[in-house]
């Protein structure tokens, strides 16, 4: 499946239309019950003030869109989102005081957690899932438009077990096709990265005897063609012959990205943004934390074993403080993230970065997550 999303007039009259649509549609009186709604989008327009924010490249259309909306209601808020910085990036500035939240991946480790105390007091750090899309396994191959991939012919190019394109284990996945003799060049990301988390941790998970290596936030292996951030990854594929490497589905433009098996029998997969959020109902379960409000989720990649799933979500967070330094400085941030965590949040970067829809249950959990927040 292929998905351009650079900002058409068009795609922008549809975020105008849904922010105004979201405007319209929220009642003027109290709702009967307190409890946060999934589907609250209301934003003060009287609102003013600066967020700055930056990290997960995965994120970039997403944040693009949800800020244009965003403004539409709440005309006073400037808000920068500095994409450069990858997931690692990110959550380092945001560590070190300089982003009022960080978007990441993957969601603190517990060393981070606790040094997030320094920043936001013993409340510590809320990891809300925001966004939710997949990584794409993208290809350029000339004479071949269509792949089919098991987990464990992906585990072994990527570990440079597979070396050509014609190799018996890709030729088992694609009966029929004639693959040339081409050498691989296995392209990854050289700054630390949410995506190259989330797809270690499938491999190391699904293809334990194959994928030997830690899973991690930086590319464990050495002898790949190493980029910055997922558009280097990218370029680099479409630049090149022979070319295979992984990014976030939003960001891959007109590459192709091959059909990934799930399960144990050869069902194989094309992304979907359906297939995305089917997997993370599958998969996901609150990871440990002794964080009140914190929404880390651990995904179970073993679990994932229908085929109207596709078998290598990623779940990508905003990064927020318990506690802020300034009450105006969490007013404003909780109104962003809030809108984000919205239905028509998600209506929007659906629209304009072909992403999943986050569970209406988790939406809502949230909500309730962002009222703890001072």
């Amino acid at each position: 499946m292929k998905f351009t999303h650079a900002a058409s007039a068009g795609a922008l009259a549809l975020v105008a239309a849904l922010a105004l649509s979201s405007c319209a549609s929220t009642p003027s009186t109290p709702a009967a019950s307190n409890t946060p709604k999934a589907s609250s989008a209301a934003i003060d327009k009287n609102l003013t003030g600066t967020i700055t924010a930056g990290g997960s490249s995965a994120q970039a259309n997403a944040e693009a869109a949800w800020i244009a909306a965003f403004k539409t209601q709440a005309a006073g808020v400037t808000i920068n989102y500095d994409k450069s910085q990858g997931s690692g990036g990110g959550v380092t500035n945001w560590l070190a005081g300089s982003y009022d939240f960080a978007g990441s991946d993957s969601p603190l480790s517990p060393v981070q957690q606790t040094a997030a105390a320094t920043l936001c007091g013993a409340g510590g750090a809320l990891n809300l899932p925001v966004y939710l899309d997949g990584v794409a396994i993208v290809f350029n191959l000339t004479g071949v438009s269509k792949l089919n991939l098991s987990s464990a012919t992906v585990a072994k190019i990527f570990s440079l077990q597979v070396k050509t394109w014609n190799d018996p284990a890709i030729a088992a996945d694609n009966p029929g096709v004639t693959l040339p003799a081409t050498a691989i060049t296995t392209v990854t990301r050289s700054d630390g990265s949410g995506t190259t988390q989330n797809f270690t941790n499938y491999l190391s998970t699904v293809q334990p005897t194959v994928w030997t290596s830690p899973a991690s936030n930086k590319w464990p292996i050495a002898g790949s063609s190493a980029q910055q951030g997922g558009s280097g990854v990218v370029n680099t594929v479409k630049a090149g012959n022979g070319t295979i490497g992984y990014a976030d589905h939003s960001a891959i433009g007109t590459l192709t990205a091959a059909s990934i098996q799930v399960g144990t029998d050869k069902d194989f997969v094309a992304f979907s943004p359906k297939g995305a959020t089917n997997a993370f109902t599958a998969a996901a379960v609150a990871a440990p934390t002794t964080v009140k409000g914190d929404l880390a989720q651990k995904l179970d990649y073993t679990k994932i074993t229908d085929k109207s799933a596709y078998p290598i979500p990623l779940v990508s967070y905003q990064i927020v403080c318990s506690a802020f330094k300034t009450p105006a400085q969490a007013k404003l941030v909780k109104a962003y993230v809030g809108y984000i965590a919205s239905d028509i949040g998600q209506k929007i970067t659906a629209a304009n970065a072909g992403s999943a829809p986050i569970p209406a249950s988790m939406l809502a959990s949230i909500q309730k997550s962002l009222a703890l927040v001072k």
